[in-house]
Order: C-alpha cells, then structure tokens, then sequence
C-alpha cells in the first residue's frame, strides 16, 4: 500500500537542496546571524514580488498580524471584523492587542469573508477589517475595499496561506493597507522553521512597524514604545530567497493538482470540490473539499471524520482545517455568539476535508486518493 502523506516537504527539498545548502553555508560563514544582508536582501526581493514598496521581516505569521495591529494604533476599546473560520492567529492577533474580533460569517464556496455581511458589522468602534485569503484564494478585494474606502477603515490582509496569490492581477498583500505572510513550513514558501513578513505601500506605517519589532527602539537602546522581539533569522531569510527563486513554479504545478483533482471528484455524489472566485487566481494552499452524507439522520461531522479515519486506513493522509469556527471556541465563549449565529461556518467546520495537496503530488497518487475516497463513499451510509 502506498502511503500519500497531506504534503511531503522532502521532496521538495531534494529539488533545491544544493541551493539551499550552498546559501545557508554563506550565511554561516559570514558571521551575521540575526538581520544582516541576508534578511535585508530577501525583504527587497519579496516586496518586488509582491508588488508593494515596503517588507519588514519578522519571526512568525502571527507576529506579523499583531505588528500590523499595533501600526494601525488598534487597541483596547476598539473592534476589528475578522472571518470566523480560520486559523486562530487571525483572531489572536487582535485579542493580543487588546481589541475586539467581531466575528463574520464565510461565503461556503470559497471559505472567505462573505463580504456582504461585513456593513452589518461595523460599529463605531470598527477600526481595521482582517481579511483571510484563506486555503490560497483571494477574497473579493474590490468590494471589500469598497467597503472600507466608504467607511474609513484599514484593512489587513492575512495572506499566510496564499503567497502568490493574485487578485484581478494584483498580489495580495499589496491591496489593503497591510499585507502580512507566513513562512511556515507547511505555507507556498515556507521556511525551515517560523517566520513571517508585513508587507506595505505605506513607508511611515513600514518605519513604524521596525520600530516595534525591535523592542520599540528607534536607535539602540533609545525605547520610544513598548515593542516585541520578531527577527527572521538570517539562515530562514537565505532559504527563502532560494525558495522565492521556485515558488511561482510551484504554485502552477499547485494549480494544475487542483485541475486534476477537480476531474477526479466531479461524478463523485456528496463531495463539494472547492471554487476558485472569479477574479482570484488560487495558489491551493490546500484542496478542501465538503462531505455531506447522503443520509439525513446521520450527522455530518461524524460522517466527515469517519469518512477520514477510512482513508488514513487505507495510506491516505488529509487533514481537517477547522473542526470549530473562532466564534465557538472557548477563549471566545464571552463574546456571547449564539449557535447558528454564523450558520455556514458551523456547518463547513463539519463537513470539511483536505486532500493531500503539494506540488510534487503526481497524477498516480491523486488517482489513489480519489479512487479510494470513492470506495469509502460507496459503502456509505450503511456500512461506515
């Protein structure tokens, strides 16, 4: 049985592991481990990639949310409008600040902000909007920044998860005010271990958010703020100007998997393949499709979760991304959101799945995931 894992990170190693070796020697060799030419060069290169003026490199995606927060001058008192189903971090991010999440519900064909919900969630306390392109597809920016232009907020864009990822040709991280990535292992560039970046058009907000990633000190040992330590390491920042070099061919490849998958599961009853925005060009972070049981008493989360235990059984590997929207998680419970408050969110958190999704992925191991995942259904509901 051949085992298919949800992405294989050494596969793509072996393909620039001379390149990567060679940087990471230099580095080593050049004494300067923390910031240096390294971080510098790759915050150049990732700011002409992502079409904006301005990257400040920090230690982690969610650094990079809290950073841009606190340059937004968001804090204690005020609300930003956030998705409810998402990573935690999107929502953490303005706790830690010392503001308000007010959740919004998802459209449930995309899994992004359903922006047609977010007037209604504006209050006069609103002052920044957390937009999540989530799973590597952009959220409808136009008429997201419709909606901010009109109501004066700023918006951030979480683009952890969609490096690359365009929007009517345009990068995201380089639309809303802010842009903030992850460099994750697992994220369309990732590193070989945590880091992040903000990326802005906006040099003072750029200026201001180096201050407070080092400390709040505007020259060494003069603190004009109270700031936090997030410094990308020079070793991560060479590895992902190697990465960098790659990840638009990754990201084709990414999308031709989701083309396949999406033949593969289209006479597939009860499966929901994921739908790319028209306008958004997806870089398939992940390929998350929906099951709803064909039976009506049977609970679809149950269903989901049996439907994976059978495919890890048979040396399939998915994963599930998020079993509890942000709204319903315990931290949040004061918050006071009711059940069916955000009514797609709790129903995609139950029926949600994602297939073993990277570039390297070939059409032999789809077709094994697919034709087993067809199997399972088949006995379905009776016999799971």
């Amino acid at each position: 049985m051949n085992q298919i894992p949800p992405l294989d990170l050494g596969l793509q190693y072996q393909s620039i592991a001379a390149e990567v070796e060679a940087a990471v020697r230099d580095v080593m060799a050049s004494g300067r481990y923390i910031g240096g030419t390294a971080v510098e060069a790759f915050e150049a290169q990732f700011a002409a990639y992502t079409g904006t003026s301005e990257c400040v490199a920090c230690a982690s995606g969610t650094d990079a949310l809290y950073l841009a927060l606190r340059a937004l001058n968001v804090g204690p008192g005020d609300e930003a409008i956030a998705p409810s189903f998402t990573f935690m971090a999107t929502a953490e991010a303005i706790s830690l600040v010392g503001a308000t999440p007010v959740f919004v519900d998802i459209e449930a064909d995309s899994f992004n902000l359903d922006v047609s919900q977010i007037e209604a969630a504006i209050t006069p306390k609103t002052k920044a909007i957390i937009v999540v392109h989530l799973f590597g597809q952009a959220a409808d920016m136009t008429r997201l920044m419709a909606i901010a232009d009109t109501h004066g907020l700023a918006v951030i864009e979480d683009c952890a998860q969609a490096t690359g990822a365009l929007w009517h040709s345009k990068k995201v991280g380089s639309i809303g005010k802010i842009g903030c990535f992850s460099f994750f292992p697992t994220k369309n560039l990732g590193a070989f271990g945590d880091g992040g970046a903000v990326t802005t058009n906006d040099a003072h907000l750029a200026a201001h958010i180096r201050v407070l990633k080092d400390h709040g000190a505007t020259k060494r040992y003069y603190h004009e703020f109270i700031g936090i330590n997030s410094r990308l390491d020079a070793i991560q920042a060479a590895i992902l100007q190697v990465k960098l070099r790659h990840l638009d061919d990754w990201n084709t490849n990414r999308r031709q998997v989701a083309a396949n998958y999406h033949q593969l599961l289209q006479p597939l009853a009860g499966v929901i393949p994921p739908r790319e925005t028209p306008g958004g060009v997806s870089v398939w972070n992940q390929y998350t499709i929906r099951l709803q049981c064909q039976d009506p008493n049977r609970d679809n989360g149950e269903f989901r979760d049996q439907i994976r235990h059978h495919l890890q059984a048979s040396g399939v590997s998915s994963t599930v991304y998020y079993p509890l929207p942000l709204h319903q998680q315990p931290v949040y419970r004061h918050l006071g959101y009711t059940p069916g408050s955000h009514k797609v969110a709790e129903q995609v958190a139950q029926e949600v799945l994602s297939l073993p999704m990277y570039p390297e992925i070939s059409p032999e191991q789809q077709q094994q995931v697919v034709g087993e995942l067809q199997n399972i259904l088949v006995q379905a509901p009776g016999h799971l």
